[in-house]
């Protein structure tokens, strides 16, 4: 039987595997050579454990999407409170964000140009205008690439002043990062191939659904009655090379994620409503509450402009359709 094999995401290294056993007898009067054939997981898709999944939930119940108040005005770039996170930050010169470079839309490495784009790449440049004086300098930003995985370590380490990279806004997560407030609004769905018969996730019930590990998406597949078999990968691109190589069934996160996906190959299609609400926020140090005061200003005045309507439009309103700007709620 011979399984048909798919087309390589085009953000993602050709890989051409072949693993072939051959155990030759002394004599041919032994009969043929014993040939075992193994079929390679390209993509590093598994089946989930324990270690892909985010450590058990202590948090308290939250309002997800309320953040600290933002100030009356910002202050003007170049000029920033003294002893802020913000001056230490002009002071050094430039701004560290961790960024994806993997995910279409927010997050993408343009190979021609070598330059990452997308929606949270522009927001990483708004935030930097906001604090430094003069024209657009790629030297006042400077980009952390990192796995999702790896978000929370990198601010916990000290790596990054903020991470931009489609997180979502969780009760568990704020124990470990502050959020800025709710900049981009989706839910998760799944992605599929186009004849898969596949209509929402509660036709995958015990077939292989892959998500990327550490992240919201897989507790999801988890803990919904579906019952899907959630399989675990470091990277969204490798979720769609394991979906054409016939290693998953379906792809579950966000429906923008899932978007970007599709863009990278035609012979897939999203199906199904959302199955959950994940407001996103920028996440930045526990202890940086000011810099999270000094981000909801500048969110709430990109709102006001319409700049951020702009880089909706620019990025996101094709593949997910219009969406205003999401309501901030605030507390102290």
């Amino acid at each position: 039987m011979h399984r048909r094999k798919r087309r390589i995401a085009n953000s993602a290294p050709a890989v051409v595997l072949a693993a072939t056993l051959a155990a030759c007898s002394a004599s041919s009067a032994d009969g043929p050579a014993d040939v075992r054939v193994v079929d390679p997981v390209i993509s590093g898709a598994h089946p989930a454990t324990p270690e892909d999944y985010p450590k058990p939930s202590v948090a308290p119940p939250c309002d997800p999407r309320q953040s600290l108040t933002p100030p009356g005005s910002l202050p003007t770039p170049g000029a920033m409170p003294a002893g802020s996170t913000m001056e230490r930050v002009h002071r050094r010169g430039y701004l560290i964000v961790g960024v994806d470079q993997n995910t279409r839309f927010f997050g993408e490495l343009d190979r021609r140009s070598g330059l990452i784009k997308g929606f949270d790449i522009e927001m990483a440049k708004a935030l930097a205008r906001a604090i430094f004086a003069g024209p657009d300098d790629p030297e006042r930003l400077r980009y952390k690439v990192i796995t999702q995985a790896q978000r929370t370590d990198v601010l916990r380490n000290g790596d990054v002043d903020v991470v931009i990279d489609t997180m979502t806004i969780t009760c568990d997560r704020k124990l470990q990062v502050a959020f800025s407030s709710d900049y981009y609004t989706d839910g998760q769905r799944v992605l599929v191939r186009t004849d898969s018969g596949v209509r929402s996730l509660a036709d995958l019930r015990g077939r292989r659904v892959c998500t990327v590990r550490a992240t919201t998406s897989i507790v999801f597949l988890r803990d919904d009655p579906a019952g899907v078999l959630p399989y675990a990968v470091e990277n969204w691109t490798d979720c769609l090379v394991a979906l054409q190589q016939g290693e998953v069934d379906a792809i579950s996160t966000t429906s923008a994620l899932l978007k970007g996906l599709q863009a990278q190959d035609s012979d897939t299609e999203v199906v199904g409503p959302t199955f959950s609400d994940e407001p996103h926020g920028m996440a930045f140090p526990l202890a940086h509450q000011d810099f999270v005061r000094f981000a909801n200003g500048l969110l709430e005045r990109m709102k006001r402009d319409g700049s951020w309507q702009k880089l909706y439009d620019a990025w996101l309103a094709g593949p997910l359709g219009p969406q205003s700007p999401p309501r901030a709620s605030y507390v102290g």
